[in-house]
């Protein structure tokens, strides 16, 4: 009897621990392939922007859903303008520095397949006029679906992942596409 107990506590500690909400993990939103290399390297930005404020993001409260952090958001990001060459090496003294704010992460609350929408707004401000060269509002959206998960609490944090990773991607193909 003593050995059932205990392996229906068991079962039940790790039903628990399966349905608590994760946070979007900044490795799974970092841009690491699609980028135009070249045009990143033409770009007067290569090397050349810091990333000064990341804000909007929100703590996952484990017992709710999962949540894209600030904190996340933003090595994500520098990660990803480092995958691409326009982090400058310089924290201090680069030419541009970014300002990113997460303005809406628009979340499914039930489904087989989960479409997270997300809107940054992205600032790149020149540091000698420190007026801005670029000022969007980018949107991005990412699905995911019950073959990617079956656990609706994994495909949650899936599409969060996803969108911000895509938000980040338009991102940095617009900001090489344009000139200052």
């Amino acid at each position: 009897m003593n050995s059932i107990l205990k392996k229906l506590a068991a079962a039940l500690g790790l039903a628990i621990l399966t349905a608590c909400a994760s946070p979007a993990e900044f490795q799974n939103m970092v841009v690491t392939d699609g980028l135009d290399m070249a045009q990143a390297e033409a770009s007067p930005y290569h090397q050349n922007i810091t990333v000064s404020r990341v804000d909007g993001g929100e703590e996952t409260n484990p017992l709710w859903t999962s949540e894209i952090s600030s904190q996340a958001f933003e090595k994500a990001l520098i990660t990803s303008l480092e995958n691409a060459g326009i982090l400058s090496e310089l924290k201090d003294g680069a030419p541009y520095k970014l300002r990113a704010t997460l303005l809406e992460i628009d979340q499914p609350i039930f489904g087989l397949n989960f479409t997270v929408r997300t809107r940054v707004r992205y600032e790149v401000i020149d540091t000698q006029t420190d007026k801005a060269i670029f000022d969007q509002e980018i949107p991005a959206d990412h699905t995911a679906t019950f073959g990617d998960s079956p656990f609706a609490i994994q495909r949650l944090r899936l599409a969060n992942e996803g969108a911000a990773k895509n938000n980040i991607a338009a991102f940095i193909e617009k900001l090489i596409a344009q000139k200052p």
